[in-house]
């Protein structure tokens, strides 16, 4: 990097800090904070949506599967996600959405204290809370460490610098400053996506042009959909999770849904994300696919390719655009994570372990949501400086498995809860769910894993926590069915419009209530 990268990466830090001071007037109240008042126009609740599912993984892990098998990175990844969003656009998206505007909840597990009860509710926000503080941490290594090898800072600095810019902008401006830095973060990731598929494009003239480049022996192979350990079995396991991920299992995704001002607008932000997923992807792992042909990686894993052709082939000015791109992914996932993190934390948790905090009005919430903000920021950035260290030198490589992993058991009774079939099953289905599925994470990725020669693959490490929750999660249910009034009330009213809250004014947001078992009424 030269001058004028440092200038582009300094002055994105700077626009996105200034978007953070901006979005900090548009928020007044903890439903501005968490769900943006239900005033967020479905375009930007899509991009946001879309945007906040990236993360630096995709030029390091992702770009390393393309360098070695091609097209698979697109088949196995993007496209699953696409056609889980989709499903999930008529599925849950308009319920999530009644969430806010039917049952005036700010966090997306604020309901399940009435459609189980609290004990449920708070081992799914405790879980919840823990692995997102890994898998944030994880994510803020990953984008240091890509820091590192452009500028030559050390991960605790990139660690540092990144961080502190994004505590700053979403901690003052809320979901609304998650969502339009998000949308800045797109237009910058626009302009390097094309940069970097045109500079690719140009260089293939020696390699038999666009179309001719793929008869190139360093690319045998690669315009295969399934290859290697990225089969039909890995492609369904992947669909399975992601439809549960994407659609508000993560609870960041789920905000964005709760952001719009009723469910139709909700459904269209979700079907506007999924054909960015569907779409987008092609441009930027059209380089990744050409890297063979480029550059030869130094890693085993070709987890550098991309970082090596950016180098190789763009001027400095669009070389720093690109490294902002990176920065861009990850920064939009990790500042909604922990605008949903707060929201879970402020209203689900804090009410439990404090009667004070049953008390907070308006602006003593608003607060608690802001330090809340912080806290969790800085845990996580606290994990990610241990990446090097005995216990997590695995931590990267390893979350992947967690997040997915762990996800199903979590996303299960909080989305399955949602919709009338599953009407019957209760806490008891619930946690049982939730603590068996656990059990399988565990059971699948160590002993059992440790006990089969060449361990359990991946696609089954990730699927089969998420396969029990729901067998689960199902039988318990009309083994003992604890279909209340109560809790049937709260499904009709996440199934059905009309009767207030769905317009497009600001919902006020009632103070969290502590006690157990308080019904939602009419």
């Amino acid at each position: 990097m030269n001058g004028l990268d440092w200038a582009v990466l300094i002055g994105y830090f700077a626009v996105m800090v200034a978007i953070g001071v901006w979005s900090h007037k548009r928020v007044d109240n903890v439903s501005d904070f968490f769900t943006a008042g239900g005033k967020m126009p479905w375009w930007l609740s899509g991009i946001s949506h879309h945007m906040s599912g990236y993360s630096a993984v995709m030029f390091t892990g992702y770009a390393g599967i393309a360098y070695t098998y091609g097209v698979t990175s697109f088949v196995t990844w993007s496209f699953p996600i696409a056609l889980g969003i989709a499903i999930g656009s008529r599925l849950f998206a308009p319920r999530i959405n009644r969430l806010r505007s039917r049952l005036h909840v700010a966090s997306p597990l604020e309901y399940l204290k009435n459609r189980y009860d609290l004990r449920t509710q708070q081992a799914l926000a405790w879980s919840g809370m823990l692995l997102k503080i890994v898998d944030v941490g994880a994510k803020w290594a990953a984008i240091a460490t890509l820091l590192s090898v452009f500028t030559g800072v050390s991960l605790n600095q990139g660690i540092l610098i990144t961080g502190a810019v994004t505590a700053v902008y979403c901690t003052i401006g809320g979901l609304w400053a998650d969502a339009l830095t998000e949308l800045g973060q797109f237009v910058i990731q626009l302009l390097a996506g094309i940069a970097m598929f045109v500079a690719v494009v140009l260089e293939l003239g020696d390699h038999g042009g666009f179309l001719g480049a793929w008869d190139q022996p360093e690319l045998q192979g690669h315009g295969e959909p399934l290859v290697g350990p990225y089969g039909t079995v890995f492609l369904l396991a992947f669909l399975f999770i992601k439809l549960f991920e994407y659609n508000g299992g993560m609870l960041n995704q789920a905000q964005r849904y709760m952001a719009t001002r009723d469910a139709r607008e909700a459904a269209r932000s979700a079907r506007l994300s999924a054909v960015l997923w569907l779409v987008w992807p092609l441009v930027l792992f059209f380089p990744m696919w050409m890297s063979p042909l480029l550059v030869e990686s130094q890693k085993a894993d070709g987890s550098d390719s991309y970082a090596l052709m950016t180098e190789q082939l763009l001027p400095h000015g669009l070389l720093g655009l690109v490294i902002v791109g990176f920065f861009s992914h990850t920064m939009a996932m990790c500042s909604s994570d922990a605008n949903a993190i707060a929201a879970v934390f402020t209203r689900d948790v804090a009410p439990v372990l404090s009667a004070r905090a049953r008390a907070w009005g308006e602006r003593s919430g608003l607060v608690a949501a802001r330090v809340t903000t912080v806290v969790f920021l800085g845990l996580s950035m606290a994990v990610a400086t241990q990446v090097d260290s005995p216990t997590f030198k695995d931590i990267i490589t390893v979350v992947i498995k967690w997040v997915a992993g762990l996800m199903g058991p979590i996303a299960i009774p909080m989305m399955l809860g949602l919709l009338r079939p599953f009407r019957r099953s209760g806490p008891t289905a619930a946690l049982v769910s939730w603590g068996m599925g656990l059990v399988a994470f565990w059971l699948v990725n160590y002993p059992v894993h440790w006990a089969v020669e060449g361990g359990v693959p991946l696609e089954y490490q990730v699927s089969i926590p998420l396969a029990v929750s729901l067998v689960l999660y199902v039988v318990v249910g009309f083994v003992k069915p604890e279909d209340t009034e109560e809790r049937l009330a709260i499904i009709e009213r996440v199934n059905s419009d009309g009767g207030g809250g769905g317009g497009g004014e600001a919902v006020a947001v009632p103070a969290p209530a502590g006690e157990a078992g308080v019904p939602v009424k009419d």
